[in-house]
């Protein structure tokens, strides 16, 4: 173990070398993403896979870890300064970029040890978490939300762990088709969402610290699959429903629906 592991040693023998042997894709590198990433880097995870399709702009600078205002002026893309990012951390690291919808390079992903979902609309993670359910990839998603109480405002968030065979955000109650219905007719028509750095950072933590737990010995207890965040009280907690769901299984993605023993990476001509 190197001096830059020394203390975090508890997380169990042969933790370094696990983590170094860990790829994993981070899904959207704005807000919450650009902490995950930076996150990844000061742990020791060997590799990462980059994935976003957008360029920096200013309105991104309030919440955007690692980039800076030329960044904005020159349109960099996010992908780019994410990847700079961690190689200034870990100059060791891989780092494989996609400036690109992640559906387009969806085949990058199945080779990772977990996807972690930055992504806004319930739509876009109720795609991004059907595609990791079918080739069994464990995925955690990250989302938070501001919302307009009169001159108030409400800041709230979630970690959602969707593991194969456990259940899934349908099952937890946060994707149903009302809402889905209701995304789609008013697609286009919010705007930019209010955003801040300081949810995105402790959001992010806690799926880093997800991340850790499923591929280290650090801690063998089970992984809340759904906690909520109240910025407003700065506190994160279980989420209420998961009193009434079946923590032994999931009811959307059957196990005969999911896995492909057969497949095997072909490379494009």
């Amino acid at each position: 173990m190197n001096a830059q592991n020394d203390r975090q040693s508890f997380l169990g023998k042969g933790s370094a070398v696990r983590l170094a042997d860990t790829t994993i894709a981070v899904v959207g590198n704005c807000g919450g993403g650009s902490h995950v990433a930076q996150q990844l880097a000061h742990i020791g995870v060997g590799a990462l896979v980059l994935i976003d399709p957008d360029h920096v702009e200013a309105v991104n600078l309030n919440r955007m870890i690692g980039s800076t205002p030329a960044d904005a002026a020159n349109k960099e893309w996010k992908t780019a300064v994410i990847g700079r990012l961690v190689r200034s951390i870990q100059p060791a690291i891989s780092v494989k970029a996609f400036n690109n919808r992640w559906q387009e390079v969806a085949v990058e992903l199945r080779d990772c040890s977990a996807v972690v979902g930055c992504v806004d609309g319930f739509a876009a993670r109720g795609e991004l978490e059907a595609y990791c359910r079918r080739f069994l990839l464990p995925y955690i998603d990250v989302g938070m939300d501001v919302a307009e109480h009169g001159i108030h405002f409400s800041i709230s968030g979630q970690v959602i762990s969707s593991l194969p065979g456990r259940p899934c955000m349908r099952c937890l109650g946060f994707l149903t088709d009302g809402l889905l219905a209701k995304e789609a007719q008013a697609y286009g028509a919010a705007g930019g969402r209010p955003q801040v750095v300081w949810p995105n950072g402790v959001l992010a933590s806690i799926a880093v610290g997800h991340v850790v737990r499923l591929v280290t010995p650090w801690n063998d207890e089970p992984l809340c699959p759904y906690l909520e965040y109240d910025g407003n009280r700065q506190c994160v907690v279980p989420s209420n429903r998961l009193a009434h769901v079946d923590a032994s299984g999931c009811r959307h993605f059957p196990a005969n629906a999911v896995g492909d023993p057969f497949w095997k990476s072909t490379p494009v001509a």
